[in-house]
């Protein structure tokens, strides 16, 4: 999903970096930020990795594009509705439609994930 959100960006001509959690540091220089994590457990952010990176950014994402996406196994998404009231409550406006898909992204995953990217570029 990253890289298809990372494909349509490119496309629109943004210049794009893809980041694992571990590799997340000053997002200063961003003007866009696409975020994606998978539905954990009861449909909650994956916590070993992505929340204690995410909330060392959230401060940063206000004034921003950002952007959501990511995927569950089973529920409906309610993980994601969750995120989404998150950012609200913390002043970072999304760009987009968030993308959520089950299990594994088809074609029409693919093709809504890279139209994410192109609305952040």
């Amino acid at each position: 999903m990253a890289n298809a959100v990372a494909d349509g960006a490119k496309e629109k001509g943004a210049a794009v970096d893809l980041l694992a959690c571990a590799d997340v540091g000053d997002i200063s220089a961003y003007d866009a930020v696409a975020l994606g994590c998978p539905a954990m457990g009861a449909e909650e952010l994956e916590d070993g990795e992505f929340l204690p990176m995410l909330e060392s950014i959230e401060g940063a994402l206000p004034g921003k594009k950002v952007a959501l996406f990511g995927s569950y196994g089973w529920g409906d998404g309610e993980w994601m509705r969750s995120w989404e009231s998150r950012c609200a409550e913390k002043g970072i406006t999304l760009a987009a439609d968030s993308v959520i898909v089950n299990e594994a992204p088809d074609d029409e995953g693919i093709a809504k994930c890279k139209a994410l990217g192109a609305a952040l570029a």
